[in-house]
């Protein structure tokens, strides 16, 4: 493997660590900077969708801009924009401020979210097999990375403010010295060598390829929808449903992320083996299993197991569908992996908001077979997912490849014995 190459994948590695812990020292701050504002939790509620406007300003500005002016220079600058508006939040001392720093933290969050994303898919497209799982995997290091420097500057008597800008300059830092190693350009369309690993052709960029990345996209929505339900309500729904105590109730979510973490490290030599739909397929199925014991489970280690299941049934689909938008055309990877994330981002937004409405009317368990249903219907809709099998057949290729290079060998070695 050519040594740059494995720098890229390196240097892909950071910024999704890097990415996960600027965003985890926000969420870190949550209740400092709410009590610096003096703003309830509905108003808080209220403040997180202006970051979640602006992240999906911020990717639907930044898809396009990765396609003209290449990840290696949009990567760094969404990287370095991040840091330096990280501490913007810990200065807000009302309301209306905290709204504009949001904003402007969510605009960046969204231009590095998509740029190494289109990055991501250009060094799994040279690895010539899936790599995607394995990336977003590490977003969540960075979180445990955020929790630990949050616990140490809540110690050391660090203001929010101060110990966000100190983050933030230790990521613009970090930015900065990876950029050297990103990809140069993204692989183009035309290649044949292209064409023959994903399964498109040079038209691919026309019609089709668009119905085909809404399609993408919302398939994206409904699967982030179930996250978004998951992260917000797994807890609440052990304490009002099960009658767990809060600590016990806190271990519903935590077993939901690990089962998800565990799920991400594990995706990639699967999608080679079988392919991404198959990936996507199974694990919607499985997802849709493990909600329905939550649903159903009358026993509190029915519903933990319940949620292990969909959060491992989860934990591939949305790297898939990344990948999959970024390989339909390669020369607009970064447009088309905006509008898969920025839709995603939308049904992760949601989830949350239309369980609750739901709670006006049914049961929180009962809420839950919304889920079940948009599992379901992903399962259904894996066939949209065309370019994992090219990945497959080029690793099956040069696994055959090895594999009769070695065979005279082995012939020689059997005939001496004999």
């Amino acid at each position: 493997m050519d040594r740059s190459l494995r720098a890229a994948r390196v240097a892909t590695y950071v910024y999704f660590v890097l990415y996960g812990t600027l965003l985890g020292t926000w969420v870190v701050n949550i209740p400092a900077i709410e009590e610096r504002v003096g703003i309830s939790h509905a108003a808080l509620g209220g403040l997180l969708v202006v970051l979640g406007l602006g992240a999906f300003v911020g990717m639907q500005v930044a898809g396009p801009l990765t396609d003209r002016l290449g990840t290696r220079v949009v990567v760094p600058v969404g990287g370095v924009l991040c840091g330096t508006t990280l501490f913007l939040p810990g200065l807000a001392h009302d309301p209306w401020t905290l709204a504009a720093a949001l904003l402007v933290f969510g605009l960046c969050n969204g231009c590095l979210d998509v740029s190494m994303n289109a990055h991501a898919v250009h060094v799994e497209k040279a690895y010539g097999r899936p790599v995607m799982s394995g990336f977003h995997a590490t977003f969540s290091v960075g979180g445990v990375l955020a929790a630990l420097a949050g616990a140490g500057t809540a110690d050391a008597g660090l203001n929010p403010a101060a110990a966000m800008a100190a983050m933030g300059a230790v990521g613009v830092v970090v930015a900065l010295a990876a950029a050297r190693a990103l990809l140069p350009s993204a692989p183009t369309a035309e290649d044949p060598a292209s064409v023959r690993e994903t399964g498109t052709s040079p038209a691919a960029g026309g019609r089709g390829t668009t119905g085909r990345v809404w399609l993408l996209a919302v398939l994206a929505l409904m699967v982030m929808l179930c996250e978004g339900a998951a992260n917000d309500w797994s807890a609440l729904h052990l304490k009002d449903v099960m009658g767990a105590s809060t600590g016990t109730a806190a271990f519903a979510y935590g077993t939901f992320a690990a089962a998800m973490t565990v799920g991400r490290l594990l995706a990639d030599p699967f999608a080679a083996r079988f392919g991404s739909p198959a990936i996507l397929r199974r694990g919607a199925a499985l997802a849709a299993v493990g909600i329905t014991l939550v649903v159903l489970g009358p026993w509190m280690w029915a519903v933990f197991t319940g949620w292990a299941l969909f959060g491992l049934g989860l934990s591939g689909c949305v790297p898939q569908l990344f990948s999959a938008a970024g390989h339909v055309d390669p020369s607009a990877a970064g447009a088309n992996v905006s509008r898969v994330a920025g839709l995603g981002y939308v049904g992760m937004l949601a989830g949350p908001a239309v369980i609750g409405w739901l709670t006006h009317l049914v049961a929180l368990n009962h809420a839950f077979v919304l889920l079940i249903l948009l599992c379901v219907t992903t399962a259904v809709g894996a066939r949209v997912l065309r370019t994992g099998p090219g990945l497959v057949r080029r690793a099956r290729t040069e696994t055959e490849t090895e594999t009769a290079a070695d065979h005279p060998r082995q012939c020689e070695m059997a005939a001496g014995n004999q």
